[in-house]
């Protein structure tokens, strides 16, 4: 019985290094500077047409970094793949990668769309 306890604090944490070396690969993967081109455009017309032109806000939040400030790219990255129930955010999934969302994350809150 005693080494069963051991075992699965054990295992508990190979599946979790095992989850974040997963994680870390996605959000390597490198895009292209075309694709990246054409992630920026998404952001500013599709994105915008919810969430304000400038991202200041609109029928969705603002998505400027200090309104980011606090909330991981992961998190943001989830969003954006999953969308937001009951409200007018769509999933994205399906037609972005785990790397594009986690890439829009990022460029979001460094603030390099324009």
């Amino acid at each position: 019985m005693r080494r069963r306890m051991t075992l699965l604090p054990r295992l508990l944490l190979e599946v979790a290094m095992l989850l974040a070396l997963t994680s870390a690969m996605a959000s390597a993967e490198e895009l292209s500077p075309q694709r990246k081109g054409e992630l920026r455009n998404l952001i500013m017309q599709d994105c915008g047409s919810c969430h304000g032109m400038t991202l200041k806000g609109g029928l969705g939040s603002a998505l400027r970094p200090v309104d980011l400030d606090g909330v991981e790219e992961e998190t943001i990255a989830r969003i954006v793949l999953d969308g937001v129930p009951d409200k007018p955010m769509p999933p994205w999934r399906g037609l972005l990668s785990d790397s594009e969302a986690l890439w829009i994350a990022h460029a979001l809150k460094a603030g390099v769309v324009k």
